[in-house]
């Protein structure tokens, strides 16, 4: 058996070029093999067209063109093996070359065997610490994702509860969510930051809401519908209450006080003709909500937000988010607190009820200080300059959409629901 390449084989017994990488083997004449094993003899020498047909043809006498046709042949059978190549020496005769090419390839083969042998043959307990390693590296690459985070974020909340709410006089249920044990769930905790019963408003006959705490504050958000009808946006109320006396909200006084503090002053609000053949190389989804903080004896403070989403993809994109906080009275000047960054969207559950996650990644913070800050909004300043200092990931819960509305859960003022209006813009 002579070794051509660290792959290749010559049988010059069985007359067969033998190739271990495909098991395959090739047949040759006894001329053929037998020149080949002479070439094979001291690689890289040149031997004599004389010394090959002795070699070939032993004991006869036969023409060169014996020789120069089983050189050919040989090539031929040789091709598939780019690194052995059958070289013509002029006038002196033939040579056997092989390049390094072969070693490298062998070496891929052996590597791989080395590979499969080391798994089959260690220890069970070499295989079992492997298999923890890699468990443990998992672990990790996990704990670290952004998803880890957004479920470690998730767990926190629960949407198993209902409680009833008094409106003006007009008596609804609200889907709660929550973050904690249930000792701080009762129905007064929300309710009495309105006014008692009597105080009723005609305006609302049915209305649709959601409630939420995160253990700090208590916050409301409530659609008035026509019976039958979804909330088609008009009228919305969002409160929250920050404090725990109660605030006795007279909602009588509210819904006026609140739309002409709306109209009086409107920073993130526009109003846009419709646009449905409007052509566009972006889609704007811009979320709209006035949420009102009432405290027992302070003045009313109002916080109009508006927050956008531009997809750059199926599940991720551009988020934009602007605040603009003032009192009733306007002695606040504006507190502006603007975000911007990028979202990823996750699509999961809160006690089996749908919703939509999303992680915010700050890339950009502005706040812009007010002139004045009445002592009324002073703790919202507070709050704001927090976010402006710490805020890097945030976590915002769509828990609800139709095509005019949204109800959020934003992490402002610890953890508020917002009942929003929804529109599209063609950029």
């Amino acid at each position: 058996m002579h070794k051509i390449t660290a792959y290749l084989l010559l049988d010059e017994q069985a007359k067969q070029l033998v190739d271990q990488v495909h098991g395959t083997s090739t047949s040759l004449t006894f001329s053929e093999a037998a020149v080949l094993a002479l070439l094979l003899s001291s690689p890289n020498a040149i031997f004599t067209k004389e010394a090959l047909l002795e070699a070939g043809w032993p004991d006869r006498v036969v023409a060169p063109t014996s020789l120069t046709q089983c050189i050919s042949t040989l090539r031929k059978k040789l091709e598939p093996y780019t690194e052995v190549q059958l070289k013509t020496i002029a006038r002196r005769g033939y040579q056997l070359h092989v390049s390094e090419q072969s070693h490298v390839k062998m070496l891929a083969i052996n590597d791989a065997d080395a590979i499969r042998d080391a798994i089959v043959g260690v220890s069970a307990w070499t295989k079992f610490a492997g298999i923890a390693l890699l468990c443990v590296i998992l672990a990790i690459v996990w704990y670290v994702s952004d998803r880890h985070a957004m479920v470690k974020h998730l767990v926190k909340w629960h949407a198993d509860k209902f409680i009833s709410l008094n409106i003006g006089g007009t008596v609804g249920t609200a889907q709660m969510f929550y973050i904690g044990d249930e000792e701080h769930l009762h129905p007064s905790l929300w309710q009495k930051h309105l006014a008692p019963e009597g105080n009723l408003v005609d305006s609302i006959k049915h209305f649709s809401a959601f409630v939420a705490t995160d253990g700090r504050n208590y916050s409301m958000a409530i659609c008035p519908e026509l019976e039958a009808d979804a909330c088609n946006g008009r009228g919305i109320i969002n409160i929250t209450a920050l404090d725990a006396k109660p605030a006795g909200l007279n909602m009588a006084e509210f819904i006026p006080l609140s739309q002409e503090m709306e109209q009086r002053i409107r920073y993130n609000r526009i109003v846009l003709p419709t646009d449905g053949a409007a052509m566009g190389e972006l889609l704007e989804h811009n979320y709209h909500a006035d949420i009102y903080f009432p405290v027992a004896g302070e003045l009313l403070v109002r916080n109009d937000l508006s927050m956008s989403l531009v997809y750059e993809g199926k599940n991720k994109g551009k988020f934009y988010s602007t605040s603009c906080i003032t009192d009733q009275d306007c002695l606040t000047t504006p507190i502006k607190y603007t975000i911007r960054g990028e979202f990823e969207q996750y699509q999961t559950e809160i006690s089996n009820l749908k919703v939509d996650v999303f992680h915010v990644k700050v890339q950009q913070k502005e706040l812009t200080k007010p002139d004045e800050v009445s002592p009324s909004a002073m703790q919202f300043y507070r709050e704001i300059r927090k976010h402006d200092i710490r805020d890097e990931d945030l976590f915002y819960y769509r828990i609800y959409q139709n095509e005019q509305t949204a109800v959020w859960i934003i992490p402002q003022m610890g953890q508020v629901v917002a009942w929003t209006q929804y529109s599209k813009i063609k950029l």
